[in-house]
């Protein structure tokens, strides 16, 4: 089920009202009703991978509820390790399968040795990159013993099915999401105007901002070959707003719908774009998942502590490992590695902790400094951009050619002034509000009530007027 969708319209405020009037004041009701109504979220898709999800949920379950008990380390490994198998397992058949078995072939090809294997037709699920890590942190966070194994089975199928960030995040810790559902939850009106107003940004980034940039992106990236430089900047730049209100729009969505029914999760986004340099960036940036990859893969491995070499093997790992979590295909992997690069001199030179605060922080305007170097680490971001969204390795390259020629001083070829204009008010909106959770927090909360409206029944507006296409979200397919 679609966020943007007639679907999820009808499907809200009918668990609302369940939730909130006929389960109130009983907890494992209202706990029991968010699995139900999650599952029927998800199997509104598909609901054959239902069973993956009730799967992976009674395996952490039994694993948790086993570690609380066995205290030999070497039995304890053993079931961590079959979490993280059968977690990484079912990640693996359904999204890396026929991956390596095509490098596999080819590598063989490539000595002369040719063998015949035929891929397999598979489905990818939707969301379970986003569950699977979701619950290992569960298992891995239990084994460390900085988490106490729930025994309400109910609240660990919640927490692992929880329809607002099942599908694109952010990835939860069970420290912080579970508890949540111990709690009684308590209907608080500004909790929920204030998610109503986030939900509202989020459909407006990914319905008026991203969904328009899609179909320029799609349509420059799918000609490419026909194009002038120009134009091809120009789609990197759709591409670079489309996938931000695309992601962080869901992210937007999912938290302030979450509030709505007494829950926090964590921020996933805090105004990328405006970053000074590229280790900035990665902390504004799909927070949820590099705090992940951070917390569970770089500091296990020795994070920054090590000398030189370590430094660089372990960053290196961690991009491109991120760079492969959102797909198999080595335009991934690229991406990865090229913010890698770009990472490297800043933790070389102890420099990749300078930019800590917000922007030019209670000012209007940025020094001449800091627009320089937000515009520069901007062109890195939509440089990289190129290779996240091409079609393969050979398109990016060709693509980035064309770019570096003469031609791109030229006239672009497509020059739709409509979305470049929304995008321009879009940007001096997220500017102005970049101090905030999100863009339209406090914007026009002193403003007097009909003007404030008026802002309100604007992006109303605007949203129902650039909908209708119903495009799923970029990071379905992750």
């Amino acid at each position: 089920m679609l966020f943007n969708s007639i679907d999820f319209a009808i499907f809200l405020p009918i668990f609302f009202i369940l939730y909130w009037f006929v389960t109130n004041n009983n907890l494992k009701l209202q706990n029991f009703l968010i699995v139900v109504a999650s599952y029927i979220f998800y199997g509104w898709w598909d609901w054959r991978f239902l069973s993956l999800i009730f799967f992976s949920t009674i395996v952490d379950y039994l694993i948790g509820r086993k570690l609380r008990v066995v205290e030999n380390q070497t039995k304890r490994k053993i079931l961590l390790w079959t979490s993280i198998a059968v977690n990484l397992g079912f990640l693996g058949f359904f999204k890396y399968y026929n991956f390596f078995l095509d490098n596999f072939i080819a590598a063989f090809s490539f000595f002369g040795t040719n063998i015949k294997a035929n891929s397999l037709n598979i489905i990818l699920p939707v969301g379970i990159s986003f569950y699977t890590f979701q619950t290992l942190s569960y298992t891995i966070d239990v084994y460390k013993r900085k988490l106490e194994p729930t025994k309400d089975f109910i609240a660990f199928s919640a927490f692992v099915s929880f329809f607002p960030q099942l599908v694109a995040g952010p990835i939860e810790r069970a420290s912080h999401l579970l508890p949540q559902f111990y709690k009684k939850r308590v209907f608080e009106y500004s909790k929920a105007v204030d998610g109503m107003r986030q939900i509202l940004w989020g459909l407006f980034k990914k319905i008026v901002i991203a969904d328009n940039c899609a179909e320029y992106a799609n349509q420059i990236f799918n000609n490419s070959g026909d194009l002038n430089g120009s134009t091809l900047v120009l789609g990197a730049l759709f591409f670079t707003f489309q996938i931000y209100g695309d992601f962080s729009g869901y992210s937007d969505i999912a938290i302030g719908t979450s509030r709505l029914f007494g829950f926090d999760l964590m921020r996933n986004f805090n105004f990328p774009y405006f970053s000074r340099d590229i280790a900035e960036f990665w902390r504004r940036w799909h927070i949820s998942l590099s705090t992940w990859f951070r917390d569970y893969l770089y500091i296990p491995l020795g994070g920054s502590r090590g000398g030189t070499w370590m430094k660089v093997r372990n960053t290196f790992i961690i991009f491109i490992v991120s760079g492969f979590w959102h797909g198999a295909n080595w335009t991934f992997i690229v991406w990865g590695a090229l913010n890698a690069i770009y990472f490297l001199p800043l933790l070389l030179t102890n420099n990749n902790r300078n930019n800590l605060e917000t922007v030019a922080q209670g000012k209007f305007l940025p020094s001449i400094k800091e627009l320089a170097l937000m515009l520069f680490t901007f062109g890195l971001t939509v440089f990289a951009w190129i290779f996240f969204r091409a079609e393969n390795i050979n398109h990016a390259f060709s693509y980035i050619s064309e770019i570096f020629s003469l031609s791109t001083f030229t006239i672009p070829e497509i020059r739709p002034s409509n979305i470049i204009l929304l995008t321009m008010i879009f940007v001096l909106i997220e500017w102005l509000g970049r101090e905030q959770q999100f863009a339209i927090q406090n914007l026009g909360v002193k403003w007097k009530r009909p003007l404030r409206f008026l802002m309100y029944y604007a992006l109303i507006a605007l949203i129902y007027l650039f909908s209708g296409k119903e495009q799923e979200f970029i990071y379905f397919q992750f």
